[in-house]
């Protein structure tokens, strides 16, 4: 499935949504607990809030960068035909004939054991503005991989195959 930037948005907005709760109620109140038990230096519980705390902070942070990038995508600057951000591709490997799938994503979601690969990975790369049929040589570090294009669904919902 090609990248859903709705979807991306409101996945990000309800965790943003969990972790202030937890940030406005659930810490202050652990904070305040492990406080009342007296002598702070050794107190394990203050300091795993705290330290909670500190993590959701920046999670926040993160989490609403992310969202704002995701706000400054203009879909209908992105190409159509090719491969692009969002785009979910299959590819043959012409050596092994094994029949790879790839979704194009964000750096930040990048999980190639799902997949999830970006235009800035050598793949990526390879194949960024490529269409279906299109062959590529990909310099990767387990070797030279050539691949050939054989579905492309964009980000736009077009659907391309040989």
């Amino acid at each position: 499935m090609p990248v859903n930037i709705e979807d991306k948005k409101k996945q990000i907005k309800e965790e943003i949504e969990k972790l202030q709760y937890e940030m406005k109620i659930e810490l202050p109140q652990r904070i305040a607990e492990a406080r009342a038990k007296g002598d702070l230096k050794e107190n394990a519980e203050y300091h795993a809030a705290r330290e909670r705390q500190s993590f959701v902070q920046a999670r926040i942070a993160y989490l609403s960068k992310q969202l704002s990038l995701m706000d400054s995508i203009d879909i209908s600057s992105i190409e159509q035909g090719k491969v692009e951000f969002g785009s979910l591709v299959t590819v043959r490997n012409l050596d092994t004939d094994e029949v790879i799938e790839f979704t194009i994503v964000t750096p930040n979601e990048v999980d190639a054991s799902a997949g999830k690969i970006s235009l800035s990975s050598p793949i990526g790369r390879a194949l960024h503005k490529k269409t279906v049929g299109d062959e590529v040589t990909v310099q990767i570090p387990a070797g030279t991989k050539r691949f050939r294009i054989e579905k492309l669904v964009t980000i736009h919902g077009e659907e391309l195959s040989l």
